[in-house]
């Protein structure tokens, strides 16, 4: 049923709200702001299981796994594909300072110097610290296994071996 006003008619019966009084919409919103909403929002906690359920799904960024650490030496790089990223990247560069004004950089001696540099370099060795830390450690086992009655190790090729799993470079 449509209720006449000024400037037409409302969809609803709008009398119950014009005849209360102030005091009376603030104790509603009161009660509603007070009472109503925390009990809604207990009772929505608990059918869902907690703010852990919401934004999850199959397109959550939460729902990925982090990467693990440990889990051996990463693979190798494929030299051309080394090459051609190297490459782009130079690329990029010289065109940036090219709309700078500045000397354009020659990307193909940049590119193979960069690529000589790091063909010398060849994988990062273990500082001096860490391989006598991981030695004790292997020292330490081997005294472990001798109580144990175990064969112990050699000390070298395990620390060797350790350093390899730890930085996996070797």
């Amino acid at each position: 049923m449509r209720t006449p006003c000024a400037g037409g008619y409302y969809p609803l019966s709008v009398g119950l709200v014009l005849a209360l009084s102030a005091l009376q919409k603030g104790a509603a919103l009161l009660l509603f702001t007070g009472v109503l909403a925390p009990i809604f929002g207990f009772a929505l906690k608990r059918a869902v299981g907690g703010w852990s359920g919401y934004g999850g799904g199959p397109f959550a960024i939460l729902s990925e796994a982090p990467a693990r650490r440990g889990r051996g030496p990463e693979p190798p790089v494929d030299p051309a594909i080394q090459a051609a990223e190297v490459r782009q990247m130079l690329a990029a560069k010289a065109e940036r300072q090219r709309r700078r004004g500045e000397p354009a950089l020659d990307v193909e001696v940049e590119t193979e110097r960069l690529l000589a540099a790091a063909a010398e370099s060849g994988p990062p060795d273990a500082d001096a610290e860490l391989r006598a830390e991981v030695r004790q450690l292997v020292v330490l086992r081997n005294e472990r296994r001798h109580r144990e009655g175990l064969e112990p190790l050699d000390v070298e090729a395990e620390t060797d071996r350790q350093l390899a799993d730890l930085i996996g470079s070797r």
